[in-house]
């Protein structure tokens, strides 16, 4: 019995996260990429009215952890639903919103 105590400790994984890691950043576009060994993640933050939007974080990902992630986030999406509701999708896929749903800007 201790011993199975011990090869637990040896599998558990010690994750820290720092406070600046911790606020986050807030993104309302994401551009996904792959090549045959990796997929990249480009999380962007889109300002009303301005034409340039930075690349504020990317992750890069294994084939195989890219799947779980996909995995992961229908899990979720599955339980989020289940307590709120079904999410909306407001937009058509495959289409960079340029004006947040308002109105266009007049000079």
């Amino acid at each position: 019995m201790a011993d199975e105590k011990v090869d637990n400790d040896k599998n558990q994984l010690n994750i820290e996260l720092s406070e600046e890691i911790a606020d986050g950043i807030y993104s309302n576009l994401a551009i996904v990429n792959h090549s045959n060994s990796e997929f990249v993640l480009d999380f962007i933050r889109v300002m009303p009215g301005l034409p340039k939007a930075k690349v504020k974080s990317r992750i890069l990902l294994t084939p195989q952890h890219a799947k779980r992630l996909v995995a992961a986030l229908q899990n979720n999406i599955v339980k989020f639903e289940s307590n709120y509701g079904e999410i909306p999708e407001t937009e058509p896929q495959n289409v960079v919103p340029m004006n947040f749903g308002g109105p266009t800007a007049q000079a």
